[in-house]
């Protein structure tokens, strides 16, 4: 390990040693499968303009009313429809100084420092794709809305169903791609919801044998048969408590008064800022003030991730007379998220910033670029969705 010193420090062994190191965070997103490595994007970056921002082409499935085959009907051939998908490369860099941090990278010490910094990455690209999915859930506009809207699954105000419910992630995923649920694989949730799930007995987690012949439970469960990832980074926010439409046989409903109410009852006056246009006669219930976590459900390659490289990923400089002596690691690299079937629209940007990357305006659907025939990726081949509950 005496090659990684101060003075002879060898940046792309320093990579490899990163690259190898297991993440020790359960960055969950990053392992769950639904992220698919394309490498081949990298090499076409530099033939497009900036080098930053790569737009591909998608074929669409080949479709069409066949002919009848009678010997006198003629065939009409029929062309492929292609979208086009545009994709952004996300830049970060960072660098570390120590006094004495020279010894943190030789010797014995060498792996918990590349250790340390593989986390650290990991730590940043989760958020990255956190910020990505926060801004493809918040795109508008004509095609978009309908990909938004059809993929979130919110029933955090939902008088009886507004936590996670034995059918949530069921109704969820078919309402998303209908007939093509089975797509999905894959959910991932806040520690809250997992363990409402597991004190309801509806999810059950894996099991692995140690090194000392003990069983353990993993952080991978199953719900509906598709597999289970808890990760704490995942949304939340805080919700007020409120009034929301109930039926009179819902848990805990109130009857709306108006004036004078009794047990079971609530005047119209306090529900009027929750509840639009409610009325003497109706019934609502009161949703306690709490959390709203998001999980996210994918299917298998809902994200394509291309490394493209920086020049100098690794590189160290050593000042001996500052402080008696400092040096400084610095880091940086350069990647491509792309959930499938969604462009990133602004190509004037060169790194954006996780701020840009969760603006719904900068996202939108690919599509076929014909102006007057406008058509979008279809939403039932995008296996990601949201789901949005009370704890």
């Amino acid at each position: 390990m005496a090659l990684f010193d101060q003075k002879n420090f060898n940046g792309e062994v320093f990579g490899a040693y990163v690259d190898q190191t297991e993440n020790l965070n359960r960055n969950e997103l990053l392992k769950s499968g639904a992220i698919v490595e394309k490498p081949q994007y990298a090499s076409l970056l530099p033939d497009q303009t900036g080098g930053n921002y790569l737009t591909i082409p998608i074929k669409a499935r080949i479709g069409g009313t066949a002919n009848n085959y009678d010997g006198n009907t003629n065939i009409t051939a029929e062309s492929r429809e292609t979208y086009t998908q545009s994709r952004i490369v996300v830049g970060r860099a960072n660098g570390w100084t120590e006094k004495d941090f020279s010894s943190d990278i030789t010797g014995e010490d060498f792996l918990p420092a590349s250790q340390e910094i593989a986390e650290y990455w990991d730590d940043v690209d989760q958020k990255t794709l956190l910020a990505i999915l926060k801004g493809i859930f918040s795109m508008t506009g004509a095609g978009n809305v309908d990909f938004v809207t059809k993929h979130t699954y919110d029933v955090s105000d939902n008088a009886t169903e507004y936590g996670f419910k034995e059918t949530t992630l069921n109704n969820a995923i078919q309402k998303a791609l209908g007939d093509n649920k089975a797509k999905f694989s894959l959910a991932i949730m806040h520690s809250k919801i997992a363990t409402d799930l597991e004190n309801l007995k509806l999810l059950a987690y894996m099991k692995y044998t140690d090194a000392q012949g003990i069983e353990r439970d993993l952080t991978l469960g199953t719900l509906n048969g598709r597999t289970v990832l808890v990760d704490d980074n995942m949304p939340t926010e805080t919700a007020k408590a409120k009034y929301v439409k109930a039926k009179q046989t819902d848990k805990d409903a109130l009857e709306v008064v108006d004036t004078g109410a009794t047990k079971g009852q609530v005047n119209k006056a306090d529900v009027s800022t929750d509840v639009t246009g409610a009325k003497a006669g109706d019934y609502v219930v009161l949703l306690p003030a709490g959390d709203v976590y998001t999980t996210y459900v994918f299917g298998t390659g809902a994200i394509e991730y291309t490394d493209c490289g920086a020049k100098v990923p690794y590189e160290m400089d050593r000042n001996p007379e500052k402080n008696g002596g400092e040096t400084t690691l610095y880091s940086r690299q350069r990647k491509c998220w792309s959930p499938v079937g969604i462009s990133f629209k602004d190509g004037s940007i060169i790194s954006p910033t996780d701020e840009e990357l969760e603006k719904g305006s900068n996202w939108q659907l690919a599509q076929n670029n014909k102006s007057g025939a406008e058509k979008y990726f279809p939403i039932k081949a995008i296996p990601i969705a949201r789901i949005k509950t009370r704890g």
